[in-house]
């Protein structure tokens, strides 16, 4: 039987697990299993720039957090290593992060699980989740997109204009 002092301890990582979920904007379970110390170096320093908050926990733990913070469907895949990434803010950035690097260590890295929200994705969600282009990006592409018609429309008035012609209502 553990002692009080240990089950206070794991109690404690249980409730900072579950605040830590519950705030989250968005999260990736992976199986880390197979990279090495400098390979996890890297990906670790990637995330932190990124905002992410990672870390590696024992499933156990993190069974009692997933089912206090609502996010039972995560359960499921609570076997073996695990480690987890969580953000607030851009919500596609762990799995666009966790998705590459699987891609480039296939045979000793893999996605598990994730979440948005409430809304649960299994491996293949999130690796859907991850060839989404960053915010940044996506904004770019769209004023690149409305950039085009708008200086058409700015050439041709200022051609008119140059004419001396008065376009017709």
């Amino acid at each position: 039987m553990p002692s009080e002092k240990v089950l206070l301890k794991k109690q404690e990582k249980v409730n900072q697990l579950t605040e830590l979920l519950k705030n989250a904007d968005a999260g990736v379970l992976v199986d880390y299993k197979g990279i090495t110390v400098e390979e996890d170096t890297k990906l670790r320093k990637e995330l932190r720039e990124a905002g992410i908050v990672y870390s590696v926990e024992k499933n156990t733990m993190l069974r009692f957090a997933v089912k206090n913070a609502g996010l039972d469907g995560l359960l499921d895949v609570l076997e073996g290593t695990t480690a987890i990434a969580v953000v607030n803010g851009d919500q596609t950035a762990p799995a666009r992060i966790l998705g590459k690097f699987a891609e480039d260590h296939e045979n000793k890295f893999a996605l598990k699980a994730g979440f948005i929200g409430t809304e649960i994705y299994d491996e293949k969600g999130v690796a859907a989740l991850s060839k989404i282009p960053s915010r940044e990006v996506l904004l770019a592409q769209l004023v690149g997109s409305l950039q085009g018609p708008i200086q058409k429309l700015a050439a041709t008035l200022k051609a008119v204009a140059d004419k001396g012609e008065t376009p017709a209502a």
